[in-house]
């Protein structure tokens, strides 16, 4: 009998996925084990596996198009078997295109050029003369007729440039002609993208968001790192301390650790970090479990891999899942600072600036230090303003004095 080859849900997040490649044509006699198809969710690519023996009968989705979970792809049965009533008793489901069509994102799209033209925004057009207040006096104190000045501003205006320029008459810069052609490239989303947009859309407006900031002293941290990078088999960086000094500093303010489920609060024993990786199609966060049972060499040699298969798009399901907290570094970018966006189920994510060199008081004397600013976005439903607080002047402690929390390398 005919059996049908469902799109399987291939992480807690995937909605739909796209066929990738078929490894099997139709007419090949396949078995369990065998690999029929790749596909790309929203978090991986990743293999399809037969789970029947038969022939394949038919292929239902092309190469490169995108059906929900659950929705046929295949029918696999014996050679020369009808299959037509499998076909037409399968569930129809709404394209992704129509589905995506009330989205922010794909609302946007709609937008037509006569509604654009048609829109608030217009250019001045009164005949009333267009100068800052500071040209004019220029003007006044030169005495010059303002109204023979053309102005270079938005709209014609004014402004002082142009009065300081004027040298009586009318210009004979003759403004060239600017030979260009407006263009326009629509890329089609991702399954990750859609996923980024719709959690992010969903966790900020679920979730109160409330921010504290803070700066640390990173001299010690980053004097351990040097000395540390001596004796460790992997190199170690600043972000693998603050992994280590986060998980730490979670244990001794396990409320952090947490998450809203509507009714009631979980409050996670287990730390799980997770750690945001910027990769082509936007952000992906795996996740080192555990890390306040690891030493800081496991953790760099960990996240290397986590990232080099984030990269790649191989991480498993398993290795993008679980998160308590997260940790989002931008300071290998130069950002000083920026606010993030809680990544669900957390009930909170760190911001991490960059360390950079800044002039500080200490013990009445003004020295040159390495600051780095953090900030943590926190889900005001599970974490109150002072559980907040408490959590991050126990890293700041951690962080600047960093044998608090490296007891081994």
């Amino acid at each position: 009998m005919a059996e049908a080859i469902r799109m399987p849900k291939m992480s807690d997040t995937m909605t739909e996925g796209v066929i990738v490649a078929w490894h099997k044509k139709v007419g090949d006699e396949i078995k369990p084990g065998d690999i029929l198809a790749e596909v790309e969710t929203d978090k991986a690519t990743m293999e399809l596996e037969n789970y029947v023996k038969g022939t394949l009968l038919h292929i239902g989705i092309q190469k490169g198009e995108a059906v929900p979970v659950d929705a046929l792809i295949a029918v696999v049965g014996q050679k020369g078997e009808d299959f037509s009533a499998l076909i037409n008793s399968a569930q129809v489901t709404v394209p992704s295109a129509e589905k995506d069509a009330s989205s922010p994102l794909s609302m946007t799209k709609q937008i037509t050029d006569e509604q654009l033209q048609t829109s608030n925004i217009k250019p001045q057009t009164d005949s009333r003369l267009k100068a800052s207040p500071l040209a004019k006096k220029i003007a006044m104190d030169k005495g010059i007729d303002i109204k023979n000045i053309s102005g270079s501003g938005d709209f014609g205006r004014v402004v002082k440039r142009d009065v300081e320029t004027y040298k009586g008459g009318k210009s004979n810069f003759v403004i060239p002609a600017v030979v260009a052609e407006e263009s326009f490239e629509d890329i089609t989303l991702s399954q990750m993208r859609k996923t980024i947009a719709r959690r992010l859309v969903e966790s900020k407006n679920s979730a109160p968001h409330f921010y504290l900031k803070m700066s640390v002293n990173m001299d010690k941290a980053i004097d351990a790192r040097k000395s540390l990078n001596e004796i460790s088999p992997v190199k170690i960086s600043v972000n693998d301390l603050i992994i280590k000094a986060v998980a730490a500093s979670i244990r001794l303010n396990p409320k952090v650790n947490s998450s809203w489920l509507g009714d009631k609060i979980r409050m996670n024993n287990h730390i799980h970090i997770g750690v945001a990786v910027a990769v082509g199609e936007g952000l992906i966060v795996p996740v080192v479990k555990f890390a306040d049972n690891k030493t800081v060499s496991h953790i760099s040699a960990e996240v290397k891999e986590l990232v080099e298969k984030a990269k790649n798009k191989k991480l498993q399901p398993t290795e993008f899942e679980g998160n308590t907290f997260t940790i989002s570094n931008l300071g290998m970018f130069g950002i000083d600072e920026f606010t993030a966006i809680i990544n669900p189920p957390d009930s909170c994510i760190l911001a991490v600036g960059a360390a950079k060199q800044s002039v500080i008081a200490e013990n009445g004397q003004m020295k040159v230090a390495s600051i780095m600013k953090l900030t943590l976005s926190c889900d005001h439903r599970s974490v109150d303003g002072a559980v907040g607080s408490a959590f991050l002047q126990t890293l700041k402690d951690m962080l600047e004095n960093p044998l608090k929390f490296l007891a081994q390398v």
